[in-house]
Formats: C-alpha cells, sequence, structure tokens
C-alpha cells in the first residue's frame, strides 16, 4: 500500500517511465518485414538452385517469379526446396501489353486467362499473390471505362482465389489510373481504396510500390490511408531530379514511411524493383533495403 504523496508519485514516475522505455523500444525494434527481390533483377550466370543459394547468402527472405511464362517453375520450387528460399508470390508478366481493361473484349478474356494462369502457378511454387496492374487509362479507354471493365474481370477470377488461397494484389503504377496524371504532389489514395472497396473481397489488396506515386503524393500518407489494405510492398525510390535511382536517393521520406508502416502494424513481404545486377549489387539493394526501409543501419 502507498502511504504516502510522496510514495505515490514517486511509484506513477517509476511505471511512466517504464511505458516510456517499452514504447521507444517499440519504436527502435526492426520492422518485422521480410525482404524479397524480383528474380528478373537477378543478372548474373548461374542456374536457378545456384542463384538461389547466392540470394539466400546475402540474407535475403524470399523471392518474386513471373507468369505467365518467366522462370521453369518446377525447377525454381526445386530450387526452393533445397536452399530454404521462399517464392512468395508472382508477378503478372502480361498485365501491361494484354489488358483487362481493353476496348475488345477477346483480349480481356486473355488478360483474364493470364491472371488465372498466374494464380496457379504461384500456388504450384508455394506463393501466396500475383501483383497486378489492374488497367491502364489511354486514348482508347477512359478511366471510367478502365474501373468497370477491370473489375468485371477481376470478379471472374475471385472463386480460383479462393480456391488456391490465392491473393490478387493490385500495383499503384504510372497507367494513369487512380491517380491525376496531370494533378500535384499531394494527392492521396482515395481512388484506390475506393477501387479496393468496391472489388469488396478478402483475396484483392493492394501491393503498394513505395517510390511508384513519389511524384504525386506521399507514400506515408497513402500507407496510412491504405492501412490494412495492403498486403505486400514494392520498394523503390523516386526524386524529381533523377527520377527512378538507388533505394535512399530519391525524394521518399524513409522515416515517415517506417512510422507510417509501424502505425497500421504492417507485417509481411517487401520487395525490391529496381535495375538488378550481379552479386555485389544485390547486396548493395539488400542493404539499401535494410537501412532505408527497415531503419537498420
Amino acid at each position: 500500500m502507498i502511504t504516502s504523496r510522496r510514495q505515490f508519485i514517486h511509484s506513477s514516475a517509476l511505471a511512466t517511465l517504464g511505458l516510456g522505455f517499452s514504447l521507444h523500444a517499440q519504436e527502435t525494434k526492426p520492422l518485422p518485414i521480410k525482404l524479397s527481390l524480383k528474380y528478373n533483377m537477378v543478372k548474373f550466370d548461374a542456374d536457378l538452385a545456384k542463384s538461389f543459394a547466392m540470394l539466400k547468402e546475402i540474407g535475403y527472405d524470399g523471392v518474386e517469379l513471373d507468369s505467365p511464362g518467366g522462370q521453369d517453375k518446377k525447377a525454381a520450387l526445386a530450387a526452393s526446396k533445397s536452399t530454404g528460399l521462399p517464392i512468395h508470390g508472382v508477378v503478372d508478366s502480361i498485365h501491361w501489353r494484354t489488358r483487362l481493361s481493353d476496348p475488345d473484349e477477346a483480349v480481356r478474356e486473355k488478360a483474364l486467362q493470364g491472371l488465372l494462369t498466374a494464380m496457379r502457378e504461384s500456388k504450384e511454387v508455394g506463393g501466396t499473390s500475383v501483383l497486378l496492374v489492374p488497367a491502364v487509362v489511354d486514348d482508347k479507354t477512359t478511366h471510367d471505362q478502365a474501373w468497370q471493365r477491370s473489375i468485371e474481370q477481376i470478379r471472374k477470377a475471385l472463386p480460383l482465389a479462393k480456391e488456391l488461397n490465392i491473393h490478387i494484389l493490385i500495383e499503384n503504377v504510372w497507367n494513369q489510373f487512380l491517380y491525376d496524371p496531370k494533378g500535384s504532389n499531394q494527392q492521396d489514395a482515395k481512388l484506390l481504396c475506393d477501387y479496393l472497396d468496391e472489388i469488396d473481397s478478402p483475396f484483392v489488396g493492394s501491393y503498394f510500390d513505395i517510390g511508384n506515386h513519389q511524384k504525386f503524393g506521399k507514400p506515408a500518407e497513402w500507407i496510412r490511408q491504405l492501412g490494412k489494405r495492403i498486403v505486400k510492398l514494392d520498394c523503390k525510390d523516386w526524386g524529381v531530379k533523377g527520377g527512378f535511382g538507388k533505394i535512399g536517393e530519391g525524394d521518399v521520406a524513409w522515416a515517415d514511411v517506417r512510422v507510417a508502416l509501424r502505425e497500421i502494424r504492417y507485417e509481411g513481404w517487401a520487395t525490391a524493383e529496381v535495375s538488378g545486377g550481379g552479386p555485389d549489387v544485390l547486396k548493395e539493394i539488400f542493404q539499401q533495403m535494410r537501412k532505408h526501409l527497415l531503419g537498420i543501419a
């Protein structure tokens, strides 16, 4: 029992100090994010097993493939099993040229079949997702048309997504969709949020690319708006002077990004999507991700 005001104040101060230490420890603890890269960034002469082993040695937690086509999936799965380096998903390799938003119904059907193939191949290699650029706005497709056509096709893929337990993850890219390409650098994520909410499926979320819309808005604010809609991250940087470049050398406010990710309690994959190279380059990219994304010096 506290017998005096002085004892009470002293006990309260100790409790507050302890809480402060606890919060500070939480803020300085590295984010619980697993680091990956797109396999097409690997630019050295080695088979899949050797390159997977090299990525594992560098420190990467996983890798992401391409589909349809791309890397040999059976060989990739074998390499994954032999090295212990997971394949966490695939990128839809045809979504830019064969679009879910195309005016031609036959093209939209082909795009849907490509997405379904990517979903099956992601499952085959042990992945959990397909990264998808859902639409492109151009002189043949308005924003409203891109919205309606792409959602119609994505909904057709939802039964297979549920069957396979594979997420269809929408990436924010320079496709003139879900942002104003002629707008300011203060845009927010409302359109992307509304798009995902209209689909309204636990199997559709955001594959948030941290650097892609730096020109149009603040990544940390987009992260806060998207919140739990974010399932995975792409990691890159962009600057007014140099465009896309090395992680940490653009205009992305990485400290703010880390705070925002902690606020939404993000846990999951972050995949580098920058110019690749040989082992030394890939090691440098890994260290840049640790420093700027995870906050590890």
